[in-house]
């Protein structure tokens, strides 16, 4: 669990931090890594769906390190976020990169 505060896993979240808060990257970025770091990234395509008003852009925003919304609002349609996050499974022992498609 403590495997991206480590010394081989402090690249990788130093990839997608921006002055020790989470960078938001556009639809077609993604986190810069060395070619010597360079990981296999998995896609996840996450549909948050429910009743108006139970905090459902709150929760995006909060998983992508971004303010909360001071006041409620209907999201219109549907907003996009992407989040990277980087990780070593147990199983495989190396290295990956999960790109979530939050869709809110």
């Amino acid at each position: 669990p403590g495997w991206l505060l480590s010394p081989a896993g402090r690249p990788y979240l130093d990839s997608i931090l921006h002055k020790n808060q989470r960078r938001v990257f556009g639809l077609l970025e993604r986190p810069a890594l060395p070619p010597a770091l360079a990981v296999p990234t998995v896609t996840y395509k996450l549909f948050l769906a429910g009743r108006s008003g139970v905090g459902k852009t709150a929760l995006v925003a909060w998983l992508g390190g971004t303010p909360a919304p001071p006041a409620h609002h209907e999201t219109l349609g549907i907003e996009a976020t992407p989040l990277f996050w980087p990780a070593k499974p147990r199983a495989s022992g190396r290295p990956v990169l999960f790109q979530l498609h939050l869709w809110d």
